[in-house]
């Protein structure tokens, strides 16, 4: 339980600091928790499997904590339906965008295929784009740090690039965070915009899904 209290411990602290901040980017959680459980571990010279093991009923707990997700999409059931053409045409848009662009930029830098195929599922969600990689040629491990990667640096980057470009609508926020961030996008709609966290919930949970069918297609295209 050390190590499981350790990980609460640090959670709690990151999201005060989160909260003390006023919601900073740079705060979030996943950044400055994931660092302090990193920091305790390496303080206590204990390597990762020990603490996957340990904490294994934390990683349990993340499946009813998505499946929850269903809450508000069952809420928001109507207005999705009424908007089911532009977000699926956006759903294409953003997964042929995220897995084409990042194959077509390994192949012009050289990158073995197993590499880039490993790259190609960042924007799905942690099971789903190891899964999807590992059946496709790629290796799951360096799936899983590009999902972790693309997460923070899509939940940093989204806001301020829609802001940019003046979209001010939340849906199209949370929808838009979902899809390219994941669960951790979907994190970040929950604290900033909780009334439209069924368009990230949606987003995330099909991009998942068409990220994985596209990757099972690719062999036979090329």
């Amino acid at each position: 339980m050390v190590w499981v209290l350790t990980t609460l411990a640090a959670y709690v602290a990151s999201l005060c600091l989160y909260r003390f901040s006023g919601h900073h980017l740079l705060c979030l959680p996943v950044l400055t928790g994931t660092a302090l459980v990193l920091a305790a571990l390496a303080l206590a010279s204990t390597s990762y499997p020990v603490y996957a093991e340990a904490t294994r009923v934390l990683r349990w707990m993340t499946g009813p904590a998505i499946i929850a997700l269903a809450v508000p999409l069952y809420r928001q059931g109507v207005l999705l339906r009424r908007l089911a053409r532009p977000l699926l045409w956006a759903l294409l848009a953003g997964c042929l965008t995220s897995v084409l662009g990042t194959l077509g930029l390994a192949w012009l830098l050289g990158a073995p295929g197993s590499f880039a195929l490993s790259l190609a599922p960042k924007s799905a969600t942690m099971p789903m784009a190891m899964l999807a990689a590992e059946r496709a040629g790629g290796v799951p491990a360096v799936a899983a740090m590009a999902v972790v990667a693309t997460g923070v640096f899509g939940t940093l980057i989204a806001g301020p690039l829609l802001r940019r470009l003046r979209i001010d609508d939340e849906s199209t926020h949370s929808f838009t965070l979902g899809l390219v961030a994941h669960a951790i996008g979907v994190a970040r709609v929950l604290q900033t915009h909780p009334g439209s966290v069924a368009f990230a919930a949606l987003a995330m949970g099909l991009n998942g899904v068409l990220t994985a069918m596209v990757l099972a297609l690719l062999p036979r295209w090329l």
